[in-house]
């Protein structure tokens, strides 16, 4: 992880990686283990990753030049200030710090880092699980914000089963993290663990089947980032 690497950087092509697709790598700290989804720069880098934390693990002191956004999927994630349970989404901005530690259940985290703004200075721990839901834009659908700042959005979509969604353009990119269920659109099959991310101005008509689904989904961060990778 010395070199610099750039993986999935050109930020002008959907990528698709379901868990099937997954290859865990060890980082520098022992219990350590990473996905990674995206990643431009070496072991300090533009990244997107699943950290998967062994029971009564840590992780080294450290800042964050670039800024550090993320959700809790399983177990509790920890550190100096506080413990973060499973549904916690957490961002830490540009010169935040921390060191964290893993109690005896393990925690594995979706983290971004190096991808805030310097003046997007609003630190926040959202607890979701606990956490009211607001009606989304059509039926059966259920939207709970979690950030917003120069055009970027964030939130969790809870889609109850058979629900098909207006056919809509991607105005600085999206992301998707399937948390539960499976999500669909006329272009494939996103079964729970599929992390997706499409280009500014594509497009695409989502729909869920017989089972209700929840994804964490960012929209509008992406515009013209082809042109610094």
């Amino acid at each position: 992880m010395q070199n610099s690497i750039k993986l999935n950087a050109d930020f002008d092509k959907k990528i698709v990686v379901r868990p099937a697709d997954y290859e865990w790598v060890s980082s520098p700290s022992a219990g350590v283990n990473r996905m990674m989804l995206d990643r431009i720069g070496g072991e300090v880098a533009r990244a997107t990753t699943l950290v998967k934390f062994d029971p009564n693990s840590q992780f080294d002191a450290h800042h964050h030049d670039g800024g550090e956004e993320f959700l809790v999927l399983e177990g509790v994630f920890s550190d100096e200030h506080r413990d973060y349970p499973k549904g916690s989404y957490v961002r830490n901005p540009v010169g935040t710090g921390h060191r964290p530690h893993i109690g005896n259940e393990g925690a594995t985290i979706l983290v971004k880092l190096h991808q805030f703004s310097p003046a997007d200075q609003e630190q926040k721990v959202i607890d979701t699980v606990n956490t009211d839901w607001s009606p989304g834009l059509i039926p059966g659908l259920e939207v709970m914000p979690l950030h917003s700042f120069e055009g970027e959005n964030v939130a969790l979509v809870k889609w109850a089963p058979n629900t098909v969604f207006t056919p809509h353009k991607h105005w600085g990119g999206e992301e998707i993290f399937v948390l539960k269920g499976t999500f669909y659109d006329e272009h494939g099959t996103y079964p729970a663990g599929t992390w997706i991310r499409s280009p500014h101005l594509s497009h695409h008509a989502p729909y869920t089947k017989e089972e209700e689904t929840l994804i964490f989904v960012k929209t509008g961060h992406l515009p013209n980032m082809s042109h610094k990778s």
